[in-house]
């Protein structure tokens, strides 16, 4: 298993990185992974040093993916150093919440760089090395990408668009044997998010709402990835698949009162 993860230093590419590993090492393949973030951090390492105590290989990466020419440089050394990629987990991604009206133009487009461009041109370098492996990738989008999400600027918009290029990649690809699909995390419980959970009542509030009764863990995200982009999904492609504990699926119950018949 030769994986390029983005987004890998924290949370759920972290979570996911690790993940791989575990899973390639339980089929009897060498895991490879390409840890990449924005810049060299200490958790970057934390990461590589993980997979390496199971039995890994890892490297470190960085790279901006809002530039035109970090993504094809990140598969570049990738496939440098391992001879080839088998998965690509484009997860990386920048919020900046704000209503639409008060977005700058800057804030809108480092989104769409980061969220949608640097995705694309990820997909784009590694389309010829997963055509020979006839491999595997996903696209890490939202729940805020499957329905609109009120005051998250153009953060929404991004993951929409995201769900969608995978899901057309998807059907371009099929006939190279390349499988691509879509997770769509809910409330997961990360450095991005760690602020708000600190506060118990709306922790608290968010836990009610979720019909598991509680929040996403990276993992939870990690294991769905590993799962996409594993052997045991060889049939699944072109699918969106959210991991809320239920959430988006219970909109209706919020409703109050039930109708009936006279």
């Amino acid at each position: 298993m030769r994986a390029l993860v983005t987004g890998a230093t924290s949370g759920i590419g972290a979570a996911a990185a690790v993940r791989l590993a575990e899973a390639a090492l339980a089929r009897g393949e060498q895991p490879r992974i390409a840890v990449a973030g924005q810049e060299p951090n200490a958790r970057q390492e934390e990461v590589v040093q993980a997979i390496r105590a199971i039995g890994g290989e890892a490297i470190a990466l960085s790279g901006d993916l809002g530039s035109a020419e970090a993504p094809g440089e990140l598969v570049g050394t990738t496939v440098a150093e391992f001879g080839g990629l088998d998965a690509l987990v484009a997860n990386a991604g920048v919020a900046n919440p704000a209503p639409l009206v008060d977005v700058s133009l800057e804030d809108w487009d480092r989104m769409f760089d980061v969220n949608l461009r640097g995705s694309w041109l990820l997909a784009k370098a590694s389309f010829p090395y997963l055509r020979e492996s006839r491999g595997a990738a996903c696209f890490t989008s939202s729940m805020s990408g499957q329905i609109p999400h009120a005051g998250s600027g153009p953060y929404s918009p991004t993951k929409a668009a995201l769900t969608l290029l995978a899901q057309t990649l998807a059907l371009e690809w099929a006939p190279d044997g390349i499988r691509v699909n879509v997770v769509s995390p809910g409330m997961t419980r990360t450095s991005m998010t760690e602020k708000m959970y600190l506060d118990p009542a709306i922790k608290k509030a968010r836990e009610e709402i979720i019909p598991l009764g509680r929040i996403g863990d990276p993992m939870d995200i990690a294991n769905v990835i590993e799962f996409l982009v594993s052997p045991l999904a060889g049939y699944v492609t072109g699918q969106d698949v959210c991991v809320d504990g239920g959430y988006t699926k219970s909109i209706l119950s919020h409703i109050p009162g039930r109708p009936k018949s006279e």
